[in-house]
């Protein structure tokens, strides 16, 4: 447990080095997640697909209260090793978003909760796979089983969950109109993400860096400029915004004219 917490003793406190981006030790512990993460999103959003908002809500809450749990405990558990280690954990990734529109979507009323299930349903999906199969940095640090890869894969695998739940359990309303909020999160949360970037001297969102993600594709495209790598990024985001929408609401068309057929 000592190991698994990073407490070990010797030249590896988890008890041995990172097990290496996309072994057979990564896929095979982040598709246990993911597989659960799946089955449980499906189960449960059938059960429920009929019954009042307010039960279906029940299990938004409870995924609001875990997934903010376990990030606190991360938080912990990280100052423990590094007292500076908040500097690396605030909620400012793409996918530490959920930390906050999760709860909003579980607690909130109106324009707002609409707008933040549709966000958790637009970029959960996007979170759960970069923050699983995507995660090169984690699995190349750190063995596959340990705690800084246990909480990632949970954390990212709920906000996959949460995407997939609120769709199959008909929370999704994806109106025209929620969009504009839906934007304002994401810059908002991106201008913070920057801010804080040239304060702390780090990389969230990944808007100085791709380190180890994807992104590496578009950071070698315009050759890491500081200024046209995180412009590229948010427009990435706001390209995949809208084709999110677009198909999301061509499938919604056809839908409604199959059944008035």
């Amino acid at each position: 447990m000592k190991e698994f917490f990073g407490f070990g003793t010797g030249k590896y406190p988890y008890g041995a080095p990172g097990d290496g981006y996309l072994s057979w030790q990564h896929l095979a512990f982040v598709s246990t997640f993911v597989l659960a993460a799946v089955v449980l999103a499906i189960v449960l959003g059938l059960r429920n697909k009929n019954k009042s908002y307010e039960e279906k809500n029940k299990v938004l809450i409870w995924t609001a209260i875990l997934i903010d749990a376990f990030e606190i405990a991360k938080i912990i558990i990280g100052s423990v090793h590094n007292p500076n280690f908040w500097r690396m954990s605030l909620p400012l990734f793409l996918c530490s978003i959920q930390l906050i529109t999760i709860p909003l979507a579980a607690f909130c009323k109106g324009r707002l909760k609409e707008a933040s299930l549709d966000f958790v349903f637009i970029f959960g999906l996007l979170g759960g796979l970069l923050g699983t199969y995507g995660m090169a940095l984690n699995y190349e640090t750190y063995p596959a089983v340990s705690w800084p890869n246990f909480v990632s894969a949970v954390t990212h695998c709920m906000s996959g969950f949460a995407a997939l739940y609120i769709v199959i359990a008909g929370m999704a309303s994806m109106k025209k109109e929620n969009i504009v909020i839906t934007f304002g999160i994401l810059f908002g949360f991106a201008i913070l993400a920057y801010i804080a970037n040239i304060s702390l001297d780090y990389n969230y969102m990944f808007l100085m860096r791709s380190d180890g993600t994807p992104y590496e594709i578009f950071y070698q495209l315009v050759n890491g400029h500081p200024v046209l790598y995180p412009l590229l990024v948010m427009l990435l985001f706001v390209v995949y915004v809208c084709v999110f929408y677009a198909i999301f609401l061509k499938i919604k068309a056809k839908r409604v004219i199959k059944n008035e057929k």
